[in-house]
């Protein structure tokens, strides 16, 4: 079987995790370990692996020191995927176009089993050469990063009780991309030295109901309207992290003038910079605030029938410098009404700024270069959570970086309808972490 195939094999596997772990089918999870230690034998006789938290999979690789381990993390839940839409079925992997355009089309493909397999592929090909690493390297797999990550926090706890502090951990992140920055030309591999903080707030407005046909001045989802509208046009300040800074002068020391003046004389340019960085797109207005989106509302249960409750759904990303209690009170200061109620929901504090210089992170960039030879590698926030930052309580060093070429019509199939990935690309992943297992 080769690797595509054994790819192909496991995205076909439906592991959804959900908020309400009752509706998750386990099945699927425990169909995904088994099958890995069928598909890959050279791992799992070379290594350890223990099931942490139910699901979650901890694989150690055992080098010729322990001293200063690795930590390669991925996921391998995945989000849900109904068939509506999908030009292909989400859990078919089925392969589109040929050659170098062929394409694998799956949920899961990008977020993030891509990368879960990339790594067995690169840890069964190193174990095949009989390589041993200089440090232990350790396989960090969780099976609830899309919900509440409850798997690598235990893991996390697991390493921390045994003594165990990792000298790098790689996750999930910035990609090969392109077209990012007006007069750059070529790829950028943007790498995640932090990311934006996390939490779900939840408005609520309680009043008394009554049939539709006798409406209040105000209804309850009226309310609710006018505290969404007012949040909408109440954006957060926009400013540069110290991180968003470098990645300016690193990507604009190669654009063309006047851009190279723009990005590298920041001490002039700077207002018109991140006025520049506010309008250019979503992706680069959400690298500079922090952003408040609803993603979920509720009211009555009839059509003839007023809300008793009504209720709105509001998923925040947190900057870096800024924290969760700085952008609730934004978000009170911005709905003006005592009457809705706002309660904070899993929160969680923008990651710290792991180093762009030393041994780790040269570690990333080298095996960045070793299969893209001719991009700029750039540090920058993540604007997306992801596991890593449950590592940072143990590590100092952790960079988020997935190991391909995506563009930006790729990149918006991340978490909906249509995901997929170029074939050629995927397997240019595996390259770069057998790079990385020979630098580490």
């Amino acid at each position: 079987m080769t690797p595509v195939e054994r790819f192909r094999a496991l995205l076909r596997i439906p592991t959804i995790s959900r908020l309400d772990t009752e509706k998750v089918d386990w099945q699927q999870f425990e169909r995904f370990v088994t099958l890995l230690s069928e598909l890959y034998p050279g791992v799992h006789s070379s290594l350890t692996r223990e099931i942490v938290a139910d699901h979650s999979l901890l694989y150690r690789w055992p080098g010729a020191s322990a001293d200063a381990p690795t930590v390669l993390l991925a996921h391998y839940d995945v989000v849900a995927a109904s068939d509506e839409r999908w030009e292909h079925p989400p859990f078919a992997a089925e392969l589109v176009g040929e050659g170098d355009a062929t394409e694998l089309w799956a949920r899961g493909a990008l977020d993030d089993k891509g990368a879960v397999v990339s790594i067995l592929e690169a840890v069964e090909r190193c174990v095949a050469e009989g390589l041993v690493p200089a440090n232990d390297i350790y396989l960090s797999f969780g099976h609830d990063e899309e919900t509440v990550g409850s798997g690598a926090q235990a893991i996390v706890a697991l390493l921390e009780s045994r003594g165990i502090r990792p000298a790098l951990v790689v996750d999930e992140g910035g990609a090969v991309v392109e077209d990012i920055f007006p007069g750059v030309s070529g790829q950028l591999a943007v790498v995640g030295v932090s990311e934006k903080g996390i939490t779900s707030v939840e408005l609520t407005v309680v009043q008394d109901g009554g049939h539709a046909s006798t409406p209040p001045k105000l209804s309850a989802t009226a309310r609710l309207a006018r505290a969404i509208v007012r949040l909408d046009t109440s954006p957060f300040r926009a400013r540069f992290s110290p991180t968003n800074l470098e990645m300016i002068r690193t990507v604009g020391a190669g654009a063309r003038q006047p851009y190279r003046f723009l990005f590298t004389q920041q001490w002039l340019t700077r207002g018109i910079l991140l006025a520049v960085f506010s309008r250019l797109g979503d992706e680069t207005r959400a690298m500079v605030r922090t952003t408040a989106v609803v993603t979920r509302l509720s009211g009555s249960d009839a059509e003839n029938a007023l809300a008793e409750k009504a209720t709105a759904t509001v998923n925040m990303r947190v900057a870096v410098g800024s924290t969760v209690a700085a952008s609730v009170e934004h978000l009170c200061r911005a709905i003006r009404d005592d009457r809705v109620e706002v309660t904070t929901l899993h929160p969680s504090e923008p990651s710290p700024i792991s180093p762009t210089r030393g041994p780790q992170w040269d570690a990333v960039r080298d095996a960045i270069l070793a299969v893209y030879p001719d991009v700029i590698v750039t540090p920058y926030i993540q604007l997306g959570a992801s596991d890593s930052r449950h590592f940072t309580r143990i590590c100092d060093a952790v960079y988020r970086f997935t190991p391909f070429e995506m563009s930006l019509a790729e990149r918006g199939t991340l978490h909906a309808v249509n995901e997929r990935i170029r074939v050629a690309t995927w397997l240019r992943g595996i390259d770069f972490y057998a790079a990385l297992i020979r630098a580490v």
